[in-house]
């Protein structure tokens, strides 16, 4: 996996930036119960957990334990103190953790930063009980139209353009075993409004972002200003994929 030189100050800035608020997950937190029958005593293993925001919400959404791993130390530095949350220290390509112990696993816009995908897959097999399903929470070319950040920024698109599509990453997890299960389009409200959200942009804190040219930024910035002047009172609700494999 890359991505892995944060320090403090930089991991701080995307919890700040990036997490999406717990109660902008709800139609997330239904399609994850939809997908698998999660309850008290199971075990999730998110992978590339940055500052666990997802695994402290699976273990308040579930009661089920988490097994957060995160090969950047600053980020895994920030991830809830928890009992039933343990960060671990490794990466999707050998997970440091036991043959079938896992009922589930989520990885939440992570994909395109781990680099062997397919030693990735055969990883979670061996990590997973068998049938369990993997649930990718991420951004696929093609079906990006409705992320606030194209949506404002459309030359973030060209990013996303350039991660592996839905067929793709179903292609090197078929060889590992799993087959796909459903694909599902869900929104997220990262802000009260459009006003906020761009009130909370940090770039620094946004690889799609920092990627774009100080012109781009600044039209990009304008359009979403202009926006939420037009509609003070309009959400910033953006939309993602749900892909499950079992």
């Amino acid at each position: 996996m890359a991505g892995t030189g944060y320090d403090r100050q930089a991991a701080e800035d995307y919890r700040a930036a990036r997490e999406v608020p717990r109660d902008g997950l709800d139609a997330w937190r239904a399609a994850v119960a939809e997908a698998v029958p999660l309850a008290p005593g199971m075990t999730l293993l998110d992978v590339g957990a940055g500052t666990g925001a997802f695994a402290d919400a699976f273990h308040a959404w579930f009661g089920v334990t988490v097994l957060a791993v995160e090969p950047a130390e600053a980020m895994r530095a920030l991830i809830p103190a928890s009992a039933a949350i343990h960060a671990l220290d490794g990466r999707a390509e050998a997970l440091p953790v036991p043959d079938g112990c896992a009922d589930a696993a989520w990885l939440g816009s992570v994909l395109h930063h781990i680099g062997d995908l397919a030693a990735a897959a055969r990883e979670l097999r061996r990590a997973l009980k068998p049938g369990a399903p993997v649930l990718i929470r991420n951004a696929f070319p093609g079906r990006c139209d409705r992320d606030l950040r194209v949506r404002f920024f459309p030359e973030t698109a060209r990013t996303i353009d350039g991660y592996l599509g839905v067929d793709q990453v179903c292609a090197v997890f078929a060889e590992a075993g799993f087959a796909r299960v459903g694909l599902h389009s869900l929104p997220q409200q990262s802000a009260p409004t459009l006003r906020a959200f761009a009130d909370g942009l940090r770039r620094d804190a946004d690889s799609k972002l920092r990627a774009l040219d100080d012109d781009a930024y600044a039209r990009g910035l304008a359009r979403l200003r202009a926006a939420a002047d037009a509609d003070p009172e309009e959400p910033a609700v953006s939309w993602m994929d749900l892909l499950v494999l079992a």
